[in-house]
């Protein structure tokens, strides 16, 4: 059964990134339109800051500026039956990156476009810990006969340290830290798996060992059939929400590895969500190819984020 939904805003460009301000107010970013917009609870579209290339996930640094993967832009296809889509590459690819812009006047700036290892490639979604450094997923590009093997970086809010700590994995996407932030969970677009890290330091992991595993993480949870997995948001008892692609919706998937929960949605390109409103009890979904952004009463509290929710 669909859930009652609420639609905040339409028109928008393959909106995802949602952040659900104090004010009330949704800042996202539309990567087809290269935009960090943001939404007023009445709807209101306001586009904050046009960012080239491909501005895909989004979140508030402990010095309250919004930080974005950029992974470069890409090439897209439209149809009046399934609306919009990313098809790989942009022709006019101009290179992976995060930004930081300031939301009251817009001004963006560069602060990583290499790790230790190299260029980024495709940085797709981001989440700050308590220290204020921040993980990110780099899922990498796909052309025409190859694809990039993905990893996932550590780096510091001041643009002095940046490091590759998990490689390789196949098209890393959604990105989240438990409760307790001992765990950092990352899901693979193409595979359908969510992976479990173990967390030693700010910025460091216990890998598991080969052949047990192929990038030093714990498989939490695969999904059955052609399910992919996008962005991920963490609820307050722990639950990894990832939005689902193809099977459009959000998969719930216990702390503990047990059976997954499908909450659908009305677009086969359901690509992210966050926590917001009262108590953190109200859901923001992006509905990507369809370009809206809508609201549903979550079941349990949202996770509160470091340096939004929590200082």
């Amino acid at each position: 059964m669909t859930p009652e939904l609420k639609e905040v805003a339409t028109g928008l460009r393959f909106p995802e990134g949602p952040i659900a301000l104090p004010d009330g107010s949704i800042v996202l970013v539309e990567i087809e339109g290269q935009h960090l917009t943001r939404v007023q609870p009445d709807g209101t579209i306001e586009r904050i800051v046009h960012l080239p290339g491909g501005p895909n996930g989004a979140a508030i640094g402990p010095d309250g500026l919004c930080y974005v993967c950029n992974n470069g832009g890409f090439d897209w296809h439209e149809s009046a039956e399934h609306g919009t889509r990313p098809i790989g590459q942009a022709r006019e690819y101009s290179g992976g990156r995060i930004e930081r812009v300031d939301l009251r006047t817009g001004r963006a700036e560069v602060l990583y476009e290499a790790s230790d290892t190299g260029r980024l490639r495709g940085p797709n979604d981001l989440v700050f810990d308590r220290q204020g450094g921040f993980w990110f997923t780099d899922l990498g590009k796909t052309r025409a006969r190859e694809v990039d093997r993905g990893s996932v970086c550590y780096a510091k809010a001041d643009g002095s340290m940046i490091r590759e700590v998990i490689f390789p994995m196949w098209t890393p996407n959604g990105v989240g830290l438990s409760p307790d932030e001992k765990t950092l969970y990352v899901a693979e677009t193409f595979t359908g798996r969510v992976w479990a890290f173990d967390i030693t330091a700010p910025g460091e992991i216990a890998k598991q060992p080969w052949p047990h595993s192929p990038n030093g993480g714990r498989l939490l949870a695969g999904l059955p059939g052609y399910q992919l997995f996008d962005s991920l948001a963490v609820d307050g008892e722990g639950h990894v929400c990832v939005a689902t692609l193809a099977n459009g919706g959000i998969t719930v998937i216990p702390p503990d590895g047990g059976a997954p929960t499908h909450v659908p949605m009305p677009d086969a390109m359901t690509t992210n969500l966050c926590f917001g409103g009262a108590d953190l009890r109200t859901a923001y979904i992006t509905l990507s190819s369809t370009g809206r952004l809508v609201s549903m009463e979550w079941p349990r509290p949202g996770l509160g984020l470091n340096w939004l929710n929590t200082r």
